[in-house]
């Protein structure tokens, strides 16, 4: 058994996670709770999460960043879809700004939390890469360890793998040293990962590029520059003009994902449209005509149609077809056809995991998250002193982070006032309510983990809910006192 530290510290709040859902809180708790001592760990060595974590060709968001950005921190980049080492540079400008890294206890994994109800403190176990175990104990535990499984990706268990003379790649581990240039290379896939990888590898001198999807998705461009953000900057300070633009966005986004299920017909029409402006006679309906309508699974955006450009280059190509298996110069088609390949790029998807894969329990009996429901969009029913971030699937991860950390400051702040220390979202056994899927994507890594997934009512306050902007004013304005929520004082000394 690996030895373990004693433990030395008691913390008010201890952050899992040093990606933008960590830093998201660690500023607001900075901010609105000056008072509050709280740590931030990561099993990784550098901050950044999923942005330290992905490192494959023209690696970007999918999301703008006037909404993927923070509502405190101003982007001011000229790209609104920016790529990977952009947003690390605006993470390490805000850490810096917030003063964070005194905060930051890198490379050291959560494996374990045991929620104690008579002190009402949990007590984490972290473990190093030698194997080394310390534990801490903090009154507030908040999850910001994402929500896919950092070390499995989905393996779609391709036969004949074995037998293939070339490099398969996954886009989760990407080797810095992969050498493509000139190489044949087939990306299975059609997702975000993929439409990116795509035109990035023909940038980076792929000989051809081949996407090969078992089905289409919707795929639409749109500039990599807000020409409205970078004029309002000339002549308005950087935050109004965020802030402009912020919510112009917001409420684009909004309007899209509503007209998408309200109106799909008018969407596939306004995306075909674009599609077929920007391949001319290289579009192909059926390969990008999906057997699902607009916003089902999440809208894939290309920017400048840079992969549309590559396609029309005679660069890249797309295939429909399914994968009977691989052999040793590429892959064999169902259909008969064979794609040959130097390099073969997995681009399946992710592995949905929820709390970060860490053992947590209360009063020694573990916790299944998916007997639990969402509270708040944040909290576990029955769960003490818990919140975590679940992003939004129709829009922006971080415009869900702000809004939970804002509530949660507001909850520790209305704690202290009552001279609360437990804080639990009470659902007493037989009083369940009516469950509600909104998880209504057909996204495979969605289908896959929805188990995994803390349960949903029909309405509010039992929900993790898919409307940013009517969360945000529930999350403002509905009183931390609801009568839901229960607050309970601790007598208990806390053991030196």
């Amino acid at each position: 058994m690996n030895a373990v530290t004693p433990i030395e510290e008691v913390l008010d709040v201890l952050i899992v996670g040093a990606g933008l859902s960590g830093i998201g809180m660690a500023v607001h708790l900075t901010r609105d709770c000056p008072g509050k001592t709280y740590a931030i760990l990561d099993r990784r060595d550098n901050l950044g999460g999923t942005w330290d974590l992905f490192r494959y060709p023209g690696i970007r968001s999918d999301s703008d960043m006037h909404t993927l950005g923070f509502s405190f921190e101003p982007w001011t980049h000229e790209k609104a879809i920016a790529d990977g080492p952009a947003i690390l540079e605006y993470l390490d400008r805000i850490v810096s700004k917030y003063d964070l890294p005194p905060k930051m206890r890198m490379g050291q994994k959560v494996v374990a939390a045991d929620w104690d109800s008579q002190t009402g403190l949990w007590t984490v176990t972290a473990e190093n890469a030698a194997g080394e175990c310390s534990r801490i104990k903090c009154r507030f535990l908040f999850l910001g360890s994402g929500y896919y499984d950092y070390d499995s990706p989905y393996d779609a268990q391709f036969p004949g793998r074995d037998t293939f003379r070339g490099t398969i790649v996954h886009p989760q581990f990407w080797p810095g040293d992969l050498d493509y240039a000139g190489k044949k290379v087939v990306v299975i896939g059609s997702g975000a990962t993929a439409v990116t990888i795509v035109p990035a590898m023909v940038d980076g001198g792929a000989g051809h590029v081949t996407m090969l999807q078992r089905t289409p998705t919707w795929i639409m461009s749109r500039p990599a520059k807000d020409a409205i953000a970078n004029r309002l900057r000339k002549f308005l300070p950087d935050k109004v003009a965020y802030s402009i633009t912020r919510a112009k966005n917001i409420l684009l986004g909004d309007l899209m994902f509503k007209r998408s299920r309200n109106q799909p017909d008018k969407v596939i029409e306004f995306l075909e449209k674009g599609l077929r402006e920007n391949l001319g006679p290289d579009y192909d309906r059926e390969a990008f005509t999906p057997p699902y309508k607009p916003w089902e699974q999440r809208l894939c955006f290309v920017p400048d149609a840079d992969l549309f450009n590559a396609i029309k280059a005679g660069k890249a190509d797309v295939v429909t077809d399914q994968i009977e298996r691989f052999d040793e110069t590429g892959i064999q088609l169902k259909s008969g056809k064979h794609i040959d390949a130097d390099i073969i790029v997995t681009a399946t998807g992710l592995s949905l995991s929820f709390a970060g894969k860490i053992a947590v329990s209360v009063d020694g009996q573990p916790v299944d998250f998916g007997k639990t429901f969402f509270y708040r969009n944040c909290m576990f029913s029955n769960v003490p002193n818990m919140a975590g971030v679940f992003g939004y699937l129709n829009a922006s991860w971080t415009l869900r982070v702000d809004i939970v950390a804002q509530y949660i400051t507001r909850l520790l702040n209305q704690m202290d006032a009552y001279r609360m220390q437990v804080a639990v979202p009470a659902m007493p056994a037989g009083e369940e309510p009516e469950e509600d899927d909104i998880f209504d994507f057909s996204s495979g890594y969605i289908q896959r983990g929805k188990h995994l997934m803390p349960r949903n009512a029909a309405v509010l306050p039992w929900r993790l809910n898919q409307d940013y902007r009517r969360d945000r004013t529930d999350m403002r304005q509905a009183p931390i006192d609801d009568g839901v929520l229960q607050f309970r004082r601790v007598e208990a000394k806390v053991p030196a």
